[in-house]
């Protein structure tokens, strides 16, 4: 059976970073795509970055490109999310989530991914 579980998520002032982990079993991180998804309250869920699995080749949306770095250990089987330079903006539940398929690129689409962490909870305030 597939578990992603996120953890890292809390209360952060703007400007300042946090840092997500999605760690998997029953799930090899190195052979599906994975990627980061978030979905603010009223909003829609959005892919924000994702990472190959062939060659750990990273993909972010325009909206957190320079600020955040998806990134991959294979001896962990995790995933993490750097999160730099935070905004009010960015405040959401953010989830890990894998295709159930390898991927030089990944996609940004929800339906693309067939397993889901619960998500955690990131929110930017001063």
């Amino acid at each position: 059976q597939v578990q992603l579980v996120e953890s890292g998520g809390g209360l952060v002032e703007p400007g300042g970073s946090l840092r997500l982990s999605c760690a998997a079993s029953g799930f090899a991180m190195n052979k599906h795509g994975v990627g980061w998804f978030r979905q603010a309250p009223g909003k829609t869920r959005e892919g924000i970055a994702t990472i190959s699995n062939i060659d750990t080749t990273s993909y972010y949306a325009p909206s957190v490109k320079g600020r955040f770095t998806i990134s991959r250990d294979d001896a962990k089987n995790t995933v993490t999310l750097q999160m730099n330079s935070l905004k009010s903006d960015d405040t959401a539940v953010y989830y890990c989530a894998g295709t159930d398929y390898g991927t030089s690129w990944p996609s940004f689409e929800p339906i693309d991914y067939a397993y889901w962490g619960q998500g955690t909870q990131v929110t930017v305030s001063a």
